[in-house]
């Protein structure tokens, strides 16, 4: 049984990738920050269909936390699935401000890197010696790194790092098989950044080819197909899926 680990994996976009995951017969080991009942209605829907799933505590922005965080996954590894290594990461965990550039402040900038960019990065970093050769790392970016989009520039600049850090990703780990991608959503019904509104809905929806906003399983379902064995010659890229969001 392939294992998946999402961060960020107790509602919206990670909810939705566990659950299709573990339909695809993947185990799943989700991680959450502050909302453990959220994370454990996940796990049990999970099980209560058959499948295999854990739920970890995990700050992203708490580096030092990581060393740690590690020795949990190996310990929850041998328990719930007696393995020593994981199949795949997702780094999915996130949030989001709707600020012009003219008033962001530094702790405001600071927080959107350490969970966007730094993060992914050192998590990553943390768990490699537990990624599995011939494994896998899909990174969480936005279509706002490609359109420009009042309010988010500190966010989608992040994104955009994060896409240029999943190609060295690839370049880097490919001696051990170990292919990486990323996924930008476009606009999503979920609750980042407070969620959306019926009037900003409408524009987004008219916005995107397919005139309408996105649902968290448009890009569950993405995500779980990315890791299945029918992409495994996918690597180093960035897939947008968007609907067709303002082509």
């Amino acid at each position: 049984m392939k294992v998946v680990i999402i961060t960020g994996g107790s509602r919206g976009i990670g909810a939705s990738t566990a659950r299709q995951c573990a339909m695809q017969g993947m185990g799943v080991m989700i991680t959450y920050n502050s909302n453990p009942e959220a994370a454990a209605s996940v796990v049990e829907g999970i099980e209560a269909e058959g499948g295999r799933a854990a739920a970890l505590r995990l700050d992203v922005a708490d580096i030092a936390s990581f060393a740690s965080f590690a020795e949990e996954v190996r310990t929850t590894l041998a328990s719930k699935w007696k393995r020593t290594d994981f199949d795949a990461l997702v780094n999915n965990a996130g949030f989001g401000i709707y600020n012009p550039i003219a008033t962001v402040t530094e702790a405001e900038f600071d927080g959107l890197f350490a969970v966007h960019l730094k993060g992914p990065f050192f998590l990553t970093q943390a768990l490699l010696p537990v990624i599995a050769d011939g494994g896998h790392i899909v990174n969480l970016s936005s279509a706002t790194a490609r359109v420009a989009t009042a309010g988010v520039a500190p966010y989608a600049s992040l994104k955009g790092g994060l896409e240029v850090l999943t190609r060295y990703m690839a370049k880097e780990f490919g001696e051990r098989r170990i292919r990486a991608n990323s996924i930008a959503p476009g606009a999503i019904r979920t609750e980042l950044g407070g969620g959306l509104n019926d009037e900003f809905e409408a524009l987004l929806a008219r916005q995107t080819a397919l005139r309408r906003v996105g649902e968290p399983d448009d890009v569950g379902e993405a995500i779980a197909g990315l890791l299945s064995d029918g992409s495994r010659w996918v690597n180093a890229q960035n897939i947008e899926v968007a609907g067709g969001y303002i082509i």
